[in-house]
């Protein structure tokens, strides 16, 4: 009875860890800005930028490190979009904390504020009903994946730093609608198509699992959880583990 009882234990311990050892520990992935994906260049306002022309679109992030949360990507590329428009992408590997977009930015002192719920629901709409995998695939680009790319990067930033409309038809990239510093526009890009991205988000669209990664003197992004993968395999292996050990 004493060695069932102890199999028991590790079994529970187990399963505790792949739950909740996310949380046991830090969550944080130490990345550098490596280059871009599928992008092109705009002409942005807002988010302390005016009439600047700067790259939008995938930024590709390599990992090196992680802990906690942050281990849930591989160390390689990771593809993202930019969610803060007033600081400069990591030239050399920083360590950032992983987030839940509503926790987003650091420091929030542009926004005033955390970007909030209701925002962070229409980003996981935003990347579950049009992020394409082709944006981030290596090699080149097609001009129409430049160009929905850019969309896409200019209808995360006009959720980030703009109110949220009363409808989602209220959303529009050419036109800065927020009073004050806050809002944002832009130029030079597919407006119509960023613009039928925004005005789909009614919230029955499909929702990605996103996570921020954010530190208080660089750029923070928006990026997906990838598939569990690892976290099966780890489960698959403690479970083989311990049938060894009852064997025995």
């Amino acid at each position: 009875m004493g060695k069932k009882r102890t199999i028991i234990s590790l079994c529970v311990a187990v399963v505790l860890f792949l739950s909740s050892g996310a949380n046991a520990c830090l969550n944080t992935v130490t990345i550098e800005h490596d280059g871009y994906g599928a992008s092109g260049q705009a002409t942005l306002w807002g988010g302390g930028l005016e009439g600047y022309q700067g790259t939008a679109g995938v930024y590709m992030l390599e990992k090196t490190a992680g802990s906690g949360e942050g281990e849930q990507w591989d160390n390689g590329d990771i593809p993202a979009f930019c969610i803060e428009l007033t600081q400069y992408s990591p030239g050399d590997p920083k360590i950032y904390d992983v987030v839940q977009p509503q926790n987003a930015q650091s420091p929030t002192t542009f926004l005033g504020e955390k970007i909030g719920q209701a925002k962070a629901d229409s980003l996981r709409e935003l990347w579950g009903r049009y992020f394409d995998n082709s944006w981030a695939a290596g090699g080149s680009y097609t001009s129409e994946q430049n160009a929905a790319a850019e969309a896409f990067a200019a209808a995360v930033w006009e959720i980030v730093y703009e109110d949220m409309p009363s409808t989602p038809a209220g959303w529009n990239v050419t036109a800065d609608g927020t009073c004050g510093a806050l809002g944002f526009r832009a130029e030079n890009i597919n407006s119509d198509l960023a613009n039928s991205m925004l005005h789909s988000l009614d919230g029955t669209g499909p929702h990605a699992d996103l996570r921020a990664f954010v530190n208080a003197y660089n750029q923070d992004f928006l990026v997906e959880v990838p598939e569990p993968a690892t976290v099966f395999i780890l489960g698959f292996g403690s479970l083989a583990l311990l049938r060894s050990r009852k064997r025995k």
